[in-house]
């Protein structure tokens, strides 16, 4: 199983490694194909840390996940529409536990959590009127078109989760300074929030996966 891990992951675009520079989007695929290999890619202390992150938030996980049918359901709608990977779905699981009124101390807003000029410049109203960041399918569509964009730029989706996060600037700051397109290798230079935002996502995909059994107990305590 592990020697086929290079090869799922580099089909998926979900390794960090440069491949053809002329990639095309990946196919949607299972969850448990493209993040529970990725996971055996990765070194050790990033397993401890989705290891622990799982047994550390598994109360509020589970409360999402009892209430997570209906949204999924639309997203995976809207991003199947435009050819991206439902897994990203979990992207809002740990943006704003799915909540369409989330807001963040920053002024981010809406499951996807996307600031007001963002927003704007994807086609959403956000006025003293109307907010269509809090609308979930307005709003998972503009953030389709952000992921699609972020994927047409980085051509990886490890560095299009920490883009979403810290912006396209940073990631191509940090890849400037390591001299390299590996999410692995250039993480260094990134902010800390935004690093940790990726282990966030890998986590809960790995949560959310029923078909992948969260780590034991037994597996914490040798890590």
């Amino acid at each position: 199983m592990k020697s086929q891990v290079p090869v799922l992951l580099c089909s998926l675009g979900l390794m960090s490694h440069p491949v053809a520079e002329n990639r095309t989007l990946p196919a949607v695929a299972p969850v448990r194909i493209v993040f529970a290999t990725a996971l055996l890619s990765t070194d050790l202390q990033v397993r401890k840390f989705v290891t622990h992150y799982v047994k550390d938030n598994d109360e509020s996980l589970a409360r999402v996940k009892q209430r997570s049918k209906r949204p999924f359901t639309i997203i995976d709608s809207i991003f199947k529409r435009y050819d991206l990977p439902t897994e990203l779905r979990y992207l809002a699981v740990i943006e704003s536990e799915l909540k369409s009124t989330a807001t963040s101390r920053v002024g981010a807003k809406g499951p996807w959590q996307l600031m007001a000029q963002t927003a704007r410049d994807l086609g959403l109203k956000v006025n003293g009127r109307a907010d269509e960041r809090t609308n979930y399918y307005k709003s998972t569509k503009a953030a389709a078109l952000y992921l699609r964009d972020l994927h047409r730029e980085f051509k990886d989706w490890l560095l299009v989760l920490a883009a979403y996060n810290a912006g396209p600037v940073p990631v191509h700051r940090a890849m400037h300074r390591s001299h390299s397109t590996d999410f692995w290798t250039l993480q260094r230079y990134l902010p800390k929030e935004s690093q940790q935002h990726v282990r966030r996502f890998l986590a809960t995909a790995w949560y959310f996966d029923s078909t992948n059994p969260v780590p034991e107990q037994r597996e914490i305590a040798t890590l």
